[in-house]
Formats: structure tokens, C-alpha cells, sequence
């Protein structure tokens, strides 16, 4: 009997087409380690690439690993990926060992060294002078002794409660104090107002600048706490903890009460990792980790100090290298002219960090100031404690303008700067709206209302960053500024939903999550599917910060199947795989990293020759797309269309050097020139053309 050769459809909910989000998202702390690697990049900034993974590694257990830990305790389902929460934790912790492991060796073998031979010395206790020595023991005893606090540990002084990812020593005693009490282990903790690095000065006139860890300073003068007691070893640790703030909004009055009440007792929720000195003995170990009710599988022994991450003070310090530095970048500005005047003639892109982020605090400071606003409403999720914005809030309404404000509260580790933002700003007379009700407001909007003679106008910013000057220089972002009456019109409505929790209200070019930005997606990409069907050119290509919503994912996959063409430029956890065969086979994915942080959302879709570009505050994940207040903007104006497509999709889908293509198998693969290719950059490509003027100025 003949066999048969009929094609069978892919189960596209297999779960073996699926990548786990939270390794996909660990994976990428490889990626950002591989630059401190790259002799290409400065020495300092190789070192800052080093401290970034260390930063995403501690934020990636307090949050995504703290949890999948909750997650289990409760019992819920595991992702589309299959694998129960126990299994993602033990391959987490499997994986994340390899990747400390990577930090240490790269900071021991690659950057010390480097940095030593460049006159920047970082000493071990063994490579102190005798003056050295002598002058950190006076600095321990005058400048870090008086704060510090031991605890001995008794009946009477049970284990203390360790603060997350504070500093600490457990400190093995042996002799009897002064009340007679036998010496057994106790705990020294380092204020966090202490720094993490101690700079020598030059004792010894032979130039260079040397730096020592304070956890070094700590172990080997330790004994000076304990006098009268024989120290018989000193052992640092670091516990990190989950910091998902858990708020039942539909069981409390006052979100901004509970959310207080809530970061009082942030640092002290349960254990998730501890990272100890690898000379602790086996038994401190056990003790540790009974008291934090971790199992071994948490526990990373370290080469070095628990706290790696702080060595980016160095960076800061060592302020007469610029040689070891990127050279410093000034974005594009605009000039100088009303920016109301501007924005009536025509829409303004700005594509940050290479154009300033000044047009948009102009723009506030214009509105507040000009007699002919009416009213400014705004969304605030991360903007940074001291604001210029907040300041023109201020300002503006105590100028007269009626100022709405949706401040999210629950933007991660930014909740208490947003606390106090907020009462700031209700203290001058702005009203402040707490968003809505289990959806982060994570849209950025910006309306002003402006009468011109006998009509209103609004003017909008949409943005796919936050309104925060500081990461405008360090994050890729697009920021629109337009009268269109159309966008003008769906801002005010999307205003209304948030604030007055007015009904869903059709918008006429903006879409909005969760009502229509998820369908909107899914319409377009199934549009793209039926062109193919028919025989045209379809292709989708999509740059966002991640990618795990699962209807999208399928959608994907069957466009794929059709013969969609799709390009996807996905800086962290990706689960979609790509290259799976009659699956996916016309899907690529690639990471981007960079000078910059990539953070701006695009999508474009070909449309059979009528290509639509969006730019957009969302990532494709299940929170952004279904549990967040989130727009998506069109760029209408052709010439600006371009811009963004250029600057961002093409520009990025030809980059060489600075790109990393995912494969089917879930790893990276880093790309370089072949085939006597010119190498490109993308990143590095804008800032080549910052000299030139502003492209729509």
C-alpha cells in the first residue's frame, strides 16, 4: 500500500513550540555579558555591560523567579511551554549558575586585569601595601565601624531578619564575651549608606587610582568588633527576595494606602536566592539556608564579592579616562521656536536617544505658561524623582490650567518615587487619577487643550518610552507629537475611559488595550495571512522588548504556514520559535544589543502594497495586550512613516555586528559580516547621522 503523503497540520498549541518566557528572558543577560567580553567596546564600558547583567540577574529573581516560587505555592497552571513551576525553577537556578559563573570569570580574568594594566586597580586584601593597610584599618575604625551593628546569635538574639540584597557576615566566634557567654556565630550588616567601594588615595606617589570592595575591608577587620573574641572566620552573603508587590485592588479603599503599607515590608518577603562566599563551610551553608527555608539548589558560591554589581561606582569615579568611555553624545536639538507653531504646521517625530527629549518638556513648559491652554492631561508611569514634567504640572496648575494626571502607582520599584510625585502634585492643585482597577496604565499620553480663536485644538504626545529625561538618553525610543484631530480625538476618549471610567468608546486611528490594540494585532496579521493565501507578497515585521501572548504566537505561526514573511526584532524573552519546520520556517528573530537599551515598539504590516506602521507603548505579552492600559499610534504623515521604517526596522534587519539571531533550538547565535559584507551597526548608524540636521526639523 502506497504511503501517504498528506501534510498534517502542526497542533499549534504543542507546547514543544513554545520557549519557557523566563529562561528566554534570563538568556538575555548572556547576550548584554557578551559586551563586556568584546574588546571593540571601552574598558569602562565592558565593565558597566558586566554590572547591567548583574542588575538583570538580581532584578530577574526578584521578580520573575519570586514569582513562578509564589506561583507553585498557590498550585496555578504553568505557562504554554508545559513545564510545571518546580522544573522552570531548578532549570533557572541551573542556568543562572552558569551565568554567575560567566560574570565572575569575566571580571576575574578579563576586566581586572585590563583595568589593572590601565592603571585602575581593584585589590584583594593580599595586594594592599602595609600603608594601604594601615589606612583602610583607620578608615574601618573612623568612617564604617561607628555605623555597623553585630548581632550575636543566642536564645536570646535569634536569627535577624536580612534585608534584600543587603550586604551582610556571618562571623564564626570562638572565646567567651564580657558577661561570660560563649562566642558562636554572629551577623554583621552593611548599611546601605555605606559605599560598596572604598577609593585609596595615591600613598605611595606612582599614580593609578586603586579601589577595594568594602566587603573586603569588612572581613579583614572584622575582629576589631569582637574584642576579647578570636575570630575564627568571616563569610559574606547576600540573600535576594521575591518583590512583587501582591495588592488585592478589589478588597482595599485607598490603592495609595495599601501600596504604603505594602513597601514597608517589600525587603523582607520570602527568600528566593542566597549567594555566599565560597570558602563557607558546608555547615554555615545548612544554617543559612534552614533560616531563609531555601534548598540547596538556590545557593550560588561566589569568587569573589556577593554584591559584583557595585563595582559600577568605579565607572562613576574614574572620571579623567574618557579614552576608556564612549564618547560622549549630544542628540540632535530643534530650534528654537514656539512648539505649538511647530506642531500646527506639521507632525514631529522624535526618535530618542539621537533626537533630545527637550521638544516634549517645551512643549509642557509652553502649555503652562500660555494663556490659551485650557487643560494638559497626562499619564506618568516611570519619570524619576526629581521631574522637570511634574515640576510644569505644578507650575501649570498653579497657573490656572485644569491638570489631570493618571499616575500609575504600580510601576515596579518606582512606586514609592510615585507615591510622593503624587501627593506632590495633589498639594498644588492637580488632580491626580490612580488609573483603573487590576489594569496597569502603562500608555504614554500627552494632551493639551488650546483654544485658537474661536475653535479648541489638541495637541498630543503619544511615546512608546516613559516621560523620564534620564532614560530618553539611554533607551531607543519614538515619540510622535501631532494635532491630527483624529489622534486628538482618541486620546480624549482614552482620557475619559481612565478618569471617568466612561463605557468603551470607538476610536477612529488610535488602538487601545485591553480593548482593541490585542484584535487590532490579530486582524492585521490575518490580513497579511490572507494576502499570502492568494499568491501576494505579504510581510510582518515587529520590533518590540518581548514576545509571549499565545493567540499572537499561533497567529504567527499560521502566517508563517501561508508563506508570510516575518521579521521580528525581539530584545529579551521570546517564545515563539522560529525555523521550526512547517511551522515557522518563514519567521526569523533577532536580538539587539547595543550602546543603547532597545525599547521602542514598532510594527508594520505590508497590506498588499499599503503598508501601515504603528508605533506603540506595548510589547506583545499577555499583561501588555490584555491586562494594561496601553496605545498603539499609527504614523500617518508618509515622509515620518518612512523615517521610522528606515531608522528603525530596516536599519536594525541589516545589522551585523551588534545582532544576535535566534535559533530553532532556543539559543543565540551572534552575527557577523560574511561574504565581504561592510559591517553595520545599527545604533552606531544614527549616531552617525546626529551631525546632519534633524530630519524633520
Amino acid at each position: 500500500m502506497k504511503a501517504s503523503t498528506r501534510r498534517v497540520k502542526p497542533d499549534l498549541h504543542d507546547a514543544s513550540l513554545y520557549f519557557n518566557r523566563e529562561l528566554s528572558q534570563l538568556d538575555f543577560n548572556f547576550r548584554v555579558l557578551a559586551q563586556a567580553y568584546d574588546p571593540a567596546v571601552p574598558l569602562l564600558e565592558r565593565l558597566r555591560y558586566l554590572c547591567i547583567s548583574c542588575t538583570n540577574l538580581d532584578e530577574f529573581f526578584e521578580i520573575r523567579a519570586g514569582s513562578l516560587q509564589h506561583a507553585e505555592h498557590l498550585g496555578l497552571q504553568p505557562g504554554p511551554d508545559g513545564r510545571s513551576h518546580a522544573t522552570v525553577l531548578q532549570q533557572i537556578h541551573e542556568r543562572a549558575a552558569e551565568l554567575v559563573q560567566a560574570q565572575y570569570a569575566n571580571f576575574y580574568d578579563e576586566l581586572r586585569p585590563a583595568l589593572f594594566a590601565e592603571g585602575i586597580r581593584l585589590l584583594q586584601r593580599e595586594q594592599w601595601s602595609p600603608q594601604q593597610a594601615d589606612w583602610l584599618r583607620k578608615y574601618f575604625r573612623e568612617q564604617i565601624m561607628p555605623v555597623l551593628s553585630p548581632i550575636a546569635l543566642d536564645p536570646s538574639h535569634p536569627f535577624p531578619r536580612i534585608l534584600n540584597k543587603a550586604l551582610n557576615v556571618v562571623v564564626v566566634l570562638q572565646g567567651r564575651d564580657a558577661f561570660g557567654r560563649k562566642g558562636h556565630l554572629a551577623i554583621v550588616r552593611a548599611p546601605r549608606s555605606l559605599s560598596r567601594i572604598i577609593q585609596i588615595p595615591d600613598l605611595s606617589g606612582e599614580g593609578g587610582q586603586d579601589f577595594v570592595f568594602l566587603s573586603s575591608v569588612l572581613s579583614e577587620f572584622v575582629d576589631e568588633l569582637f574584642p576579647g573574641l578570636k575570630v575564627k572566620g568571616a563569610y559574606q552573603f547576600r540573600v535576594t527576595r521575591n518583590s512583587e508587590l501582591i495588592v488585592d485592588e478589589e478588597e482595599v479603599d485607598n490603592l495609595a494606602h495599601a501600596l504604603r503599607d505594602e513597601l514597608v515590608g517589600r525587603g523582607y518577603l520570602k527568600a528566593v536566592r542566597l549567594e555566599l562566599a565560597e570558602n563557607c563551610p558546608p555547615e554555615i551553608e545548612r544554617f543559612l539556608l534552614q533560616n531563609f527555608e531555601l534548598t540547596e539548589n538556590a545557593v550560588y558560591r561566589i569568587r569573589g564579592p556577593v554584591n559584583l554589581n557595585r563595582v559600577i561606582q568605579v565607572y562613576d569615579l574614574v572620571r579623567d579616562r574618557p579614552d576608556l568611555k564612549f564618547l560622549p553624545m549630544l542628540p540632535r536639538q530643534m530650534d528654537e521656536e514656539s512648539m505649538f507653531r511647530r506642531v500646527a504646521a506639521g507632525d514631529v517625530l522624535l526618535h530618542h536617544p539621537f533626537d533630545a527629549f527637550t521638544p516634549v518638556l517645551d512643549l509642557i513648559r509652553e502649555a503652562a505658561d500660555d494663556p490659551d491652554v485650557l487643560a494638559i492631561k497626562q499619564t506618568l508611569y516611570r519619570t524619576g524623582k526629581d521631574s522637570a514634567i511634574v515640576d510644569q504640572l505644578i507650575r501649570a496648575a498653579r497657573n490656572g490650567k485644569d491638570v489631570t494626571v493618571v499616575v500609575e502607582l504600580r510601576a515596579r520599584f518606582d512606586e514609592e518615587a510615585n507615591l510622593g510625585l503624587a501627593d506632590r502634585m495633589q498639594e498644588a492643585g492637580v488632580q491626580v487619577v490612580y488609573g483603573v482597577v487590576g489594569y496597569k496604565t502603562h500608555a504614554k499620553m500627552l494632551l493639551i487643550i488650546r483654544r485658537e480663536g474661536k475653535n479648541l485644538r489638541r495637541y498630543v504626545h503619544l511615546g512608546t518610552g516613559n516621560y523620564h529625561s534620564g532614560t530618553a538618553r539611554l533607551y531607543t525610543d519614538i515619540g510622535l507629537i501631532t494635532c491630527n484631530k483624529d489622534i486628538g480625538e482618541d486620546v480624549n476618549r482614552a482620557f475619559q475611559q481612565i478618569s471617568g471610567l466612561a463605557s468603551a468608546m470607538k476610536l477612529k486611528r488610535i488602538l487601545l488595550s485591553p480593548f482593541t490594540l490585542h484584535s487590532g494585532l490579530l486582524e492585521r496579521i490575518e490580513r497579511e495571512t490572507a494576502h499570502a493565501r492568494k499568491g501576494k507578497p505579504a510581510h510582518v515585521i515587529a520590533k518590540m522588548n518581548a514576545l509571549n501572548e499565545p493567540d499572537v504566537v499561533r497567529a504567527l505561526y499560521t502566517a508563517s504556514q501561508a508563506g508570510v514573511k516575518i521579521d521580528l526584532i525581539v530584545r529579551g524573552a521570546c517564545t515563539l520559535r522560529p525555523g521550526v519546520p512547517g511551522v515557522s520556517d518563514n519567521i526569523r528573530v533577532r536580538s539587539i544589543v547595543g550602546r543603547f537599551l532597545e525599547h521602542h515598539r514598532v510594527y508594520w504590516f505590508a497590506n498588499d502594497g499599503d503598508p501601515e506602521i504603528f508605533c506603540s507603548s506595548a510589547d506583545w505579552l499577555e499583561r501588555n495586550l490584555l491586562r494594561r492600559v496601553e496605545t498603539c499610534f499609527p504614523i500617518l504623515d508618509p515622509v515620518l512613516a518612512k523615517r521610522v521604517y528606515d531608522e528603525v526596522l530596516a536599519n536594525y534587519l541589516e545589522d551585523n555586528t551588534q545582532a544576535w539571531e535566534l535559533q530553532p533550538d532556543g539559543q543565540y547565535l551572534h552575527l557577523h559580516p560574511v561574504d565581504g559584507q561592510p559591517p553595520h551597526a545599527a545604533q552606531l548608524s544614527l549616531l552617525e547621522r546626529i551631525d546632519g540636521p534633524a530630519p524633520n526639523a
